[in-house]
């Protein structure tokens, strides 16, 4: 089922996230909501409280060479926890909660991580490039932060300025 994605400035978006501790029906049905979700959306990562549940699962699927997303490319993340940092890029990042937006964001270019499965088995895994980014992307939402919080004061002025005309716009 395809769910709302909730869109700055909703204040849910910066509600910090609880862990989950029941990997259940309830989970199982949530991870595939939140990929039809992501896939209707074109995206590419989605935080459970992009719709508007505030638990600590996310999914990144990072579309293949011939720029498919497959199921055997999802990564489901649940209380996940950045173990390592490493390194530094910039890379022009977009997000579902906050469409038609894109600006230049400095993140680690290297992670370690650790994380659970949808069955609450335990993966460590070493992340870079766009995985790494957008790994830490979705960790953000999870601690209620968005991308735009990382510009710098003269950008995030410019985004507040259009943001406002954009939405005026459409009322």
């Amino acid at each position: 089922m395809i769910r709302e994605i909730i869109t700055y400035p909703n204040k849910l978006l910066k509600q910090t996230s609880k862990d989950v501790t029941q990997f259940d029906r309830e989970l199982h049905t949530l991870l595939d909501d939140m990929y039809e979700t992501m896939l209707a959306k074109n995206g590419i990562g989605l935080a459970a409280i992009q719709v508007a549940i505030p638990l600590n699962a996310l999914i990144i699927n990072l579309p293949d060479e011939e720029e498919q997303q497959t199921r055997e490319n999802l990564i489901e993340v649940i209380n996940p926890k950045i173990l390592e940092m490493d390194g530094n890029t910039v890379y022009t990042e977009g997000c579902l909660s906050v469409p038609e937006y894109y600006e230049d964001v400095q993140r680690a270019e290297r992670i370690k991580v650790s994380f659970l499965d949808r069955q609450g088995n335990e993966t460590i895994k070493e992340y870079d490039g766009l995985m790494a980014i957008a790994f830490q992307h979705e960790c953000d939402h999870l601690k209620g932060e968005l991308f735009i919080e990382k510009l710098s004061y003269l950008k995030r002025k410019k985004f507040e300025k259009e943001w406002k005309k954009k939405i005026r716009g459409k009322k």
